[in-house]
């Protein structure tokens, strides 16, 4: 398994992919347009593991030139609690420091109890302090 950033070729691969192994509640659909105007601002952002050709896991490592965010961390049902994730999120962990980042967040929904356990395990916690304020646009 090898840990590297998407391709664009790989842009709807992985849109296919998001729909079998990544939580899709409560959250605006994934279209081509908004994964493609990802990768073209930021083409190392959306990180993949790869087993040969086949997708296993992704995550999206945000550095906005400030904070850094974690998105759409997502193991194939049938791979999970092998350690991609984890793979997965010190790789992105890693393109913070990179960048001088000192502090990741990471998007959880609170009813996802099953990623509740991997984001604990590599050192997260919800952040009582905060809450997320979001509108639709």
């Amino acid at each position: 398994m090898i840990l590297r950033a998407a391709t664009t070729s790989e842009l709807p691969a992985v849109l296919t992919f998001w729909q079998e192994a990544a939580e899709n509640d409560n959250r605006p659909v994934d279209t081509v347009e908004a994964v493609t105007a990802l990768h073209r601002r930021d083409p190392a952002a959306l990180i993949l593991a790869l087993d040969g050709d086949e997708i296993v896991g992704t995550v999206i490592a945000g550095w906005d030139g400030w904070r850094c965010h974690l998105y759409r961390l997502a193991v194939a049902p049938a791979r999970r609690r092998a350690g991609i994730g984890g793979r997965l999120i010190a790789a992105a962990e890693e393109r913070f420091r990179s960048f001088g980042g000192t502090r990741a967040d990471a998007m959880v929904l609170d009813a996802n109890e099953t990623a509740h356990r991997i984001w604990k395990r590599h050192g997260y916690a919800p952040q009582a302090e905060w809450s997320r304020w979001v509108k639709p646009l």
